[in-house]
């Protein structure tokens, strides 16, 4: 909606300084003021008539969600998910932009042409503004800096088996010759932390083992191996400078070990994902693959160390490591966690299904605001995304706080309904977004209009 020029006004408006009454003016897509919540003038120009306003009353209205942790699979591998399906669960979640994950698609993104069959794929079928991280494997060294030139917001590497041929995991010699061209671009290298050799020393224990039981998948990936893995990337990234992000952080020894190297200075960062805030490994039943992970979901005391390193700032933000997959190679039939696919598919579903666990801990809604907009949108050096402020872009979500509900497979918007938040409680409710000010969902439902754009490195739109 290019021109478009509107007016949107609530009671509860989740700004940088706080929860605010305000009306939000927007123009060509972006935000020219946060203005008191009564008559204001900058939605007037001489000649001009009153702009159309949209008023939500009590409503809380958030910045979009920028989610930096999802695997789209396109192309290779749409029958997993894709850009259409994806981007409509994305939006109806509250989320404005996404970044997708290198692996996962066929080809991975570890080339300049296959970033560009990335960017090709999501062309006028992304419903959601997209980005890409592009992968770092042995073979990609060499290809860092015109990877960051073709687009790429920043590198994702593994430090273990990723479960993707096409996508083998690096080790330290890897790691120093790539960071310090990371670093030099400015650019973050986001790594699965988790250490192989602790991995193999625990094959022995788990051997013969039921691998029906989740307790058995979680002992064959101890926490040793997380620490291990963060120790070296603390390690590595005080000596070369390059800025480093921790994903899906899962225990507490592995948030013990991030706030030490920060405080040591290391430039060291990280995020956990919803399913290790929700759930932990002993509630998890026999069989049921659906929560198969790695990292695994862990113990209960896990789980609250994690969102106290959220409320300290030694995590950054929640992303959601949406990895679905089709309904057989879950092995649902069997539940064998070790046979199944790994990951949980889980877009569109942070905001309620996090606001269940915050509002109950008294966690105010602008907290989620920053792990779920502005934080991540900061990690992708996205700048006019996930704040409410004069220049930002016009990403706006309106959420009704108040109403709880079981969630149906039918509620679930991805590909496949294959996910442990089937039958989870929530709480709140999206009912309208605004995608650079055009209205994307109203009334919980899709609205048809412009496509989301392809951004790029620095938050260039191609």
């Amino acid at each position: 909606m290019t021109g478009a020029a509107l007016v949107v006004r609530s009671r509860r408006v989740v700004t940088p300084a706080g929860v605010r009454p305000a009306r939000i003016v927007v123009r060509d897509g972006r935000i020219v003021a946060v203005e008191p919540h009564g008559p204001g003038r900058a939605d007037r120009r001489p000649a001009e008539p009153r702009l159309p306003e949209h008023d939500f009353g009590d409503r809380v209205i958030l910045p979009g969600l920028v989610d930096t942790h999802v695997h789209v699979n396109e192309p290779g591998r749409t029958h997993w998910e894709g850009f259409a399906s994806g981007t409509r669960a994305a939006v109806l979640g509250g989320i404005t932009t996404l970044v997708d994950m290198p692996l996962n698609s066929d080809p991975p993104t570890t080339t300049v042409e296959a970033l560009e069959r990335k960017r090709e794929a999501a062309a006028g079928t992304a419903v959601v503004d997209v980005g890409a991280w592009a992968g770092l494997v042995p073979e990609s060294v060499d290809r860092i800096e015109a990877l960051a030139g073709a687009g790429a917001l920043g590198f994702k590497a593994f430090l273990v088996d990723s479960g993707i041929p096409e996508f083998p995991p690096v080790d330290e010699p890897v790691l120093r010759a790539a960071m310090p061209a990371i670093a030099a671009l400015g650019l973050p290298l986001l790594v699965h932390a988790e250490s192989p050799g602790p991995i193999a020393g625990a094959a022995a224990s788990v051997a013969g083992a039921d691998p029906r039981r989740h307790a058995v998948w979680e002992a064959s990936r101890p926490v040793a191996a997380e620490v291990e893995a963060i120790d070296l990337l603390a390690r590595l990234a005080g000596d070369t400078g390059c800025r480093v992000h921790v994903v899906h952080v899962s225990s507490a020894a592995g948030a013990d070990r991030l706030a030490r190297a920060r405080a040591e200075g290391a430039p060291l960062g990280g995020e956990t994902c919803p399913h290790y805030l929700i759930w932990c490994g002993a509630e998890i039943e026999e069989g049921a693959t659906v929560f198969k992970c790695a990292p695994p979901i862990r113990g209960s005391d896990d789980r609250e160390a994690l969102w106290r390193a959220l409320e300290t700032g030694v995590l950054d933000l929640v992303a959601s490591d949406h990895s679905p997959t089709p309904p057989d190679l879950k092995r649902l039939d069997t539940g064998d966690f070790f046979g199944a696919w790994g990951g949980i598919a889980s877009l569109g579903l942070a905001l309620p299904a996090l606001w269940a666990a915050a509002s109950a801990r008294g966690i105010p809604i602008e907290r989620l605001a920053r792990w779920l907009s502005s934080a991540p949108a900061a990690l992708a050096g996205l700048a006019e995304k996930g704040e409410i402020r004069t220049g930002g872009d016009a990403d706006l979500v309106v959420f009704d706080p108040e109403p709880e509900r079981v969630l149906a497979a039918a509620d679930l918007r991805f590909r496949h309904a294959v996910s442990p938040y089937v039958g989870a409680r929530v709480r709140g409710r999206v009912e309208a977004v605004f995608l650079r000010g055009a209205l994307r969902v109203s009334g919980a439902a899709p609205v048809e209009g412009e496509r989301g754009r392809w951004i790029e490195k620095g938050g260039r739109v191609a």
